[in-house]
């Protein structure tokens, strides 16, 4: 949970920038890619998992590893395995971790061609540190929690309602955790389940703001 969410306290909007770091890993084939996939932070596999996500929604795949494998390797039955893993029913990076590299090893034991066959580019395995500070922008109601979505940035939506989710596991988002902890639990439930997976960070707003319109008038 972001550390500026008191319990029951105001919800408090921060402002995210993030600052890429390319790690020393690099694959050069899909056995490469393998390797430094089991070994690699957790960090680096929701970079190019969730914290990706919004990017893959103007091409044909949901992650880079499946975007990599489709476009410098190639090989669009992998490719298009890896992008139909459903990245939101994981609760936590090592299952995701888990079922990709699943996939990539079954393809590679069926195909040892395809796993040696070198890549047109290498795949660069990267990290986001991710810097935040406070903005002037709080909510102590669900009418003002409304107010404040519709203000903010895309990166300030993706990091409260798809970064939290590496805080520490990825079931919960900072406005879920709060209308928790303000006994909306109901509430709460129901914008977790908004689909990001799909959706744009723009439709992502706009279907938050549908869920908390009925409780505005009475939580105002």
């Amino acid at each position: 949970m972001n550390n500026v969410i008191q319990h029951g306290g105001p919800f408090q909007f921060v402002a995210a920038s993030y600052l890429v770091e390319i790690r020393h890993e690099r694959a050069r084939n899909l056995y490469e890619l393998l390797l430094h996939l089991r070994a690699v932070p957790e960090a680096s596999v929701f970079f190019h998992t969730f914290q990706s996500m919004e990017a893959h929604h103007y091409t044909s795949f949901s992650n880079d590893f499946a975007q990599w494998v489709h476009s410098e390797c190639n090989d669009v039955r992998l490719a298009e395995r890896l992008g139909a893993v459903d990245l939101t029913s994981f609760p936590t990076i090592a299952e995701v971790r888990e079922a990709l590299t699943a996939l990539i090893e079954d393809h590679v034991e069926q195909d040892p061609y395809a796993g040696a066959r070198p890549a047109a580019e290498p795949f660069h395995y990267c990290t986001l540190e991710t810097v935040t500070a406070p903005l002037d922008l709080t909510a102590t109601s669900v009418a003002e929690l409304a107010a404040g979505i519709r203000a903010i940035s895309h990166q300030t939506l993706h990091h409260h309602f798809i970064s939290s989710r590496l805080r520490p596991r990825l079931m919960v988002n900072d406005f879920s955790v709060w209308l928790q902890s303000i006994g909306l639990g109901e509430l709460a439930d129901e914008i977790n389940r908004i689909d990001f997976f799909t959706n744009t960070l723009e439709g992502v707003r706009q279907e938050l703001l549908r869920d908390l319109a009925p409780y505005e008038v009475g939580n105002a």
